[in-house]
């Protein structure tokens, strides 16, 4: 199997169970939608608050047995190389710094991935846009999964590519949406430009912060 199969293939299996836990579609909106954890992102809450409370021997014991170190391994072919590697290093080593940044770029990696799947498939010659919208609002609940889990991190470090990642997705988030009056949303295809917009965006970051050296204290741009 290819690795863009593989790639696919584990895309699905996340959008399947995100279908079956995600939240009402009215409470998606940037900033104030709260997602629901699936295994991996609760892996990653365990260990980010074992890292703020200083507890490096019960982050790294988390991060070693948890399925978030086993999702890095599973999408190692889309990641910087290695990620995974200098997680742990970073968690062993007792620098919080080092590892938001090296779980700020594994998120990020997710969502972009996902962000360019989801203009793959919104460009199917074969899809309505009935389908276009189901599968279009899928593909956003499981990006602001992952991203809202960096966020901050990611303001902190960039704050230009924090706005045009919000901004594409409330912009993309329209066209799943339905319009005025109740009216059918405009076609789901439109999406595919701010999808493509918060893939660069994320891109670009995962770029910059994976040649910074890892003693570089983040700065907010303005």
């Amino acid at each position: 199997m290819s690795g863009r199969a593989i790639l696919a293939a584990t895309i699905l299996a996340t959008l399947a169970v995100l279908a079956a836990t995600a939240a009402p579609a009215s409470a998606h909106h940037v900033g104030a939608y709260v997602p629901r954890d699936n295994a991996v992102t609760t892996n990653f809450k365990q260990v980010k608050f074992s890292v703020q409370a200083k507890k490096y021997d019960v982050a790294l014991r988390l991060f070693d047995e948890g399925p978030l170190r086993a999702e890095m391994r599973a999408q190692a072919a889309t990641l910087p190389p290695g990620l995974e590697d200098g997680t742990r290093a970073a968690l062993a080593a007792g620098d919080g710094p080092e590892v938001e940044r090296s779980l700020m770029i594994f998120f990020a990696a997710l969502a972009r991935d996902l962000a360019l799947e989801a203009d793959h498939q919104l460009a199917r010659p074969d899809a309505t846009p009935e389908t276009r919208v189901a599968t279009g609002g899928k593909f956003l609940e499981a990006i602001w999964r992952y991203y809202n889990l960096v966020d901050f991190a990611v303001a902190t470090r960039d704050n230009k590519a924090s706005v045009a990642v919000r901004l594409a997705f409330d912009e993309a988030e329209a066209f799943v949406k339905p319009a005025a009056g109740g009216a059918a949303p405009a076609d789901p295809a439109g999406m595919r430009v701010p999808l493509r917009r918060i893939a660069q965006a994320l891109s670009t970051l995962i770029d910059a912060s994976s040649t910074t050296p890892p003693s570089t204290t983040p700065r907010r741009n303005s």
